[in-house]
C-alpha cells in the first residue's frame, strides 16, 4: 500500500526545512541490508517526518526511470504505478499539440507535465487533494484545480482521462469497472474531443467506441491503450499501434494500410510482431508493410525471407509434426542444451514442456510451437540478436490463440 500522505506531509516536504531534510535522506542507502539501521537513523534525525521523507526519497529513486527528470516532484506509491511512463506521455502529448488540454483525471501530473510543452493550454484536476497538492508541486505552469471527472468544468479543450481500476480491486478488463466508469466518462464528454488512457487488455467489445483505438508498447512491452475520439483521428482509422522504445525512436501502423497478403509456404523466418501490433489487430496490416504473409490466418506468428528492422526474427532449421517425443529427438539431433519456447495456438505450457524434453547438448536454440490449419507443427529455430532496436527478447512466451 505505501504510506499514507496527508495534506499536511505534502505542505512539509515543500517548505524550506523539507526540502533540506530530502537532501539530507538521499544521502541515505535505503538499501535492504540498511534500511533497519537507516530508520533508526532518520527517526532520531526527523522524528515524526521520518517515515514520510523516506518513502519520498524512495519513490523518486523509483521513478527515475519510468519518469526521467522527476528528481524533484513528490509521489505516492499508487500513483507512481498508476503513472504514465514519460516516454508514452510525450508521445500522446504531440497528438494534443497546440490544444487547449484538461487532464481530468491527473493525479500526480506525469501526463500534465508532457502536455505542457505541446499544449496552449494545460488544466489539470482530480478529487483527491493529496494528489492535486503534489501536481501543483510537480507541474507548477498548468492550472490545477479539485473538480470531479464526471462533471464538465471546462470548455474548449481536449479532454484527457485515465480511469484506475476500484480501489483494492483486482486488474478488470470491464469498461464499467474502471473509476469512473468508463461508459459514464463517455456519456459526461458526448461531443467533446476526448482521449482516454486504458489498459491494453480491456474489452472494447463492450464498447460502443466509433473513434480511433491506440495501442502503445515501449521497449517491446504494451504498456496501454488510448481511445481517440473522432475529433482527434483521422477519418479512416479506428485502429493503430505505435511503437516506442526510450531512446525516442518510434513507428506506428494503422488499419488505412493495405493488409492484402500471399498464401505461400512459410519462408526462411517466422517474425514475432511486437505485441502492439498483435493487441491492435494489424498483423496483416504489418506483414503487407514488410512484404511477408501468415503461417495461419488465424495465428500471429508471420514468415518471410527477410526480418524487418527491429523486429525479431527466428531463423528456421526444421519443421516437424508437433509431439513432445518429436520435439525432444529433434532437439537432441541439432545438440540443444537450452531451449526458447514459443507457444501460439496450441495447448502447451512451456514451463512444464521443457523439463520433460531433457536437452544435454551445447547449443542455444529457439521452438516456436503453432498450428497451421489444424496441424500441431514445431519449428526449430535460430534466433540472432535484434539489430537496430532496444526490444529485448524473452526466454518463455506462451501466447494465446486469440493473438
Amino acid at each position: 500500500m505505501g504510506y499514507a500522505f496527508t495534506p499536511g506531509d505534502v505542505l512539509f516536504l515543500q517548505s524550506p526545512d523539507g526540502t533540506a531534510a530530502l537532501e539530507e535522506m538521499d544521502g541515505y542507502t535505503l538499501s535492504s541490508s540498511t534500511r533497519l539501521a537507516d530508520i533508526g537513523q532518520a527517526r532520531r534525525r526527523f522524528g515524526s517526518y521520518a517515515s514520510v521523507l523516506m518513502e519520498t526519497v524512495m519513490l523518486r529513486r523509483k521513478a527515475v526511470a519510468k519518469l526521467p527528470g522527476t528528481g524533484s516532484w513528490l509521489f505516492t506509491n499508487d500513483a507512481l504505478q498508476q503513472a504514465t511512463p514519460g516516454a508514452v506521455a510525450v508521445h500522446r502529448a504531440r497528438r494534443l499539440r497546440d490544444r487547449n488540454v484538461h487532464d481530468v483525471t491527473c493525479s500526480i501530473g506525469a501526463e500534465l507535465d508532457a502536455a505542457a510543452s505541446t499544449a496552449a493550454t494545460v488544466i489539470g484536476s482530480d478529487i483527491d487533494p493529496v494528489r492535486l497538492l503534489m501536481a501543483r508541486h510537480n507541474v507548477p505552469e498548468a492550472t490545477v484545480l479539485r473538480a470531479d471527472a464526471l462533471v464538465p468544468c471546462t470548455r474548449d479543450t481536449v479532454v484527457l482521462a485515465d480511469p484506475a481500476r476500484r480501489s483494492g480491486g483486482r486488474r478488470t478488463h470491464h469498461p464499467a469497472a474502471l473509476e469512473p466508469p468508463l461508459p459514464d466518462l463517455i456519456d459526461a464528454y458526448s461531443g467533446r474531443d476526448l482521449a482516454v488512457k486504458c489498459a491494453p487488455g480491456l474489452d472494447f467489445d463492450r464498447l460502443d467506441w466509433d473513434g480511433e483505438i491506440e495501442v502503445i508498447s515501449l521497449d517491446g512491452g504494451v504498456r496501454e491503450a488510448c481511445l481517440w475520439s473522432p475529433g482527434l483521428s483521422a477519418a479512416d482509422v479506428t485502429r493503430r499501434a505505435s511503437v516506442l522504445t526510450s531512446d525516442g525512436s518510434s513507428w506506428t501502423l494503422t488499419d488505412a494500410e493495405d493488409d492484402e497478403l500471399p498464401e505461400r509456404s512459410p519462408g526462411q523466418w517466422i517474425i514475432d510482431p511486437d505485441g502492439a501490433v498483435v493487441r491492435a489487430g494489424l498483423v496483416r496490416h504489418y506483414a503487407a508493410r514488410h512484404g511477408l504473409w501468415q503461417l495461419d490466418p488465424r495465428i500471429a506468428y508471420l514468415t518471410g525471407d527477410s526480418v524487418p528492422e527491429g523486429a525479431r526474427g527466428f531463423r528456421i532449421l526444421d519443421r516437424i509434426k508437433y509431439s513432445e517425443k518429436a520435439l525432444r529427438q529433434e532437439l537432441a539431433r541439432h545438440d540443444c542444451g537450452v531451449v526458447e519456447i514459443l507457444v501460439r495456438g496450441v495447448d502447451v505450457d512451456p514451463a512444464i514442456l521443457r523439463p520433460r524434453l531433457k536437452l544435454r547438448g551445447n547449443r542455444s536454440l529457439s521452438v516456436v510451437i503453432t498450428r497451421i490449419g489444424r496441424a500441431g507443427v514445431a519449428f526449430i529455430c535460430e534466433s540472432p540478436p535484434v539489430k537496430h532496436s532496444r526490444v529485448s527478447g524473452r526466454r518463455t512466451v506462451r501466447r494465446s490463440e486469440s493473438e
